[in-house]
């Protein structure tokens, strides 16, 4: 914990290997609480990045970061206060101090910045904080951090260890797709988006600034897990937490609002844009949120784009629904479910396999189907078709159907299902060349209506029997 601009990112990512928060010069980054683990002596320990606080602050977004920090506060066994050693001490670091002081736990001071001797001596003036335990480090270099490790350690009890009673062995769990993922020997996994094991399905919830995501995600949740507020991208870093439904677990994402270049004008929110794509090519299933009083833009059209292309399943979420209907105060007619949903389909025609469902995050309204197409689309998505299945699905193709021009048709010899998630399938054929869209739009509509593949798109590979021969 700390004020603003003093580091504390910098050091959550120095201990969990990761650049899981944003970091930069411009304070105030840090928002939501963001969770990791790092280990140390042997132990496992669970760390949390707040906001920077200010005390008494009556603007919404800093009262809305203190409440988010209180809560990581009263989870906390122990406490580091990360202050800026080449800043003079001000009336919010005392306030800051005796906050964390009352609450009982440990508290450890982290005098951050301490890059020479000069600074080691300077970071004696912040005992006048009235804590006891000073540290000076710098998260950007990792110098000093392991001292203020041990102590950490040395203040908290290590946990009792689970006796597992079962005599079955524990299957080993592979990390599932992810680019921050550790790989090699000795990696680690750390609690944090994209960094978990299998038996998880990533849910990433996508969209434009504004459209309700926070808001839905603490409604799945049950919880006020993210800040929300009516000022367009108050989200930067990807808040996650874990729903338990019908006996699978789901990490739900709320990512930053994705908006175009020349609409980020702060490092921060150019950051924050660029960990949104990343979050959700990690994932296995994107909810796009559209704001049903703004209809769909362009720009939704292009995020739904980069779920698309990056091979998520997609759930298209009609977010607001109630003020187009029941709550409507324009003096207009209430929106009809099907023609809206017949413009929704012609602007995103290449999201025609995404199921689409209505809802008010605010009211919480529909959240049980979202969670039941989640479900859904995430097996789908996985599922995996037999060799011998394929085949005789294509003698019963009739491609002569097939709205393609002579000179792209092509002969199909059999085909088979490469990999899941997506769904990918290589087609031996006469020809080396790109498959026709007609073509390909033909064939997978035929694969759908076979066998299911719902919310997720299918990937084609062709490969030319006598490709080898001519080679």
């Amino acid at each position: 914990m700390g004020r603003p601009n003093v580091g504390k990112s910098t050091l959550f990512n120095r201990l969990t290997g990761s650049r899981r928060s944003i970091v930069g010069d411009e304070p105030g980054i840090t928002r939501d609480r963001i969770y990791g683990e790092y280990e140390w002596a042997g132990r496992q320990f669970r760390v949390v990045d707040t906001g920077g606080i200010v005390p008494d602050d009556p603007e919404l977004i800093p009262t809305e970061i203190y409440n988010q920090a209180k809560v990581a506060l009263e989870e906390a066994d122990a406490l580091v206060f990360v202050v800026d050693v080449r800043t003079e001490l001000a009336s919010p670091d005392y306030d800051l101090a005796r906050l964390l002081i009352r609450g009982g736990k440990p508290v450890f001071v982290a005098a951050n910045k301490v890059e020479g001797a000069g600074l080691a001596a300077e970071a004696e003036n912040l005992r006048r904080l009235g804590i006891k335990e000073l540290y000076p480090i710098s998260s950007e270099h990792g110098q000093g951090i392991g001292e203020l490790l041990d102590a950490i350690a040395a203040a908290l009890p290590e946990a009792p260890k689970e006796v597992d009673d079962s005599d079955e062995p524990t299957p080993a769990l592979a990390p599932a797709n992810d680019p921050d993922a550790a790989t090699g020997e000795g990696g680690k996994l750390h609690r944090t988006h994209g960094e978990f094991e299998q038996h998880e399905t990533s849910v990433a919830i996508i969209g434009r600034p504004n459209v309700g995501k926070s808001t839905l995600l603490n409604a799945l949740t049950g919880t006020s897990r993210a800040i929300v507020s009516p000022i367009a991208g108050t989200t930067r870093d990807a808040v996650d937490e874990v729903v338990e439904f019908e006996g699978s677990q789901f990490r739900f994402v709320d990512t930053a609002g994705i908006r175009r270049k020349g609409k980020t004008h702060l490092m921060a929110e150019k950051m924050s844009v660029v960990m949104a794509r990343r979050h959700l090519e990690a994932a296995d299933v994107a909810l796009l949120v559209i704001d049903a009083v703004e209809g769909v833009t362009a720009a939704d059209a292009t995020i739904g784009g980069y779920a698309h292309e990056s091979g998520r399943s997609v759930i298209i979420l009609v977010n607001k629904w109630d003020a187009v209907t029941t709550a409507r105060t324009d003096g207009k007619p209430p929106a009809d479910r099907e023609v809206y949903e017949e413009q929704l389909r012609r602007t995103l025609k290449y999201l025609h396999y995404a199921p689409v469902i209505f809802l008010s995050a605010l009211e919480k309204t529909g959240l049980g189907r979202v969670m039941n197409e989640t479900k859904k689309v995430a097996v789908e998505r996985r599922k995996r078709v037999t060799t011998g299945q394929m085949n005789r699905f294509l003698e019963k193709i009739d491609f002569q159907r097939a709205p393609v021009p002579m000179a792209k048709r092509l002969r199909i010899f059999y085909m088979t299902q490469a990999a899941v998630a997506p769904p990918t399938f290589i087609l031996f054929t006469d020809r080396d060349i790109q498959l026709h869209f007609s073509f390909e739009r033909f064939l997978e509509n035929q694969i759908r209506e076979a066998f299911g593949f719902e919310g997720t798109p299918i990937w084609f590979k062709v490969r030319a029997r006598n490709a080898k021969k001519e080679e």
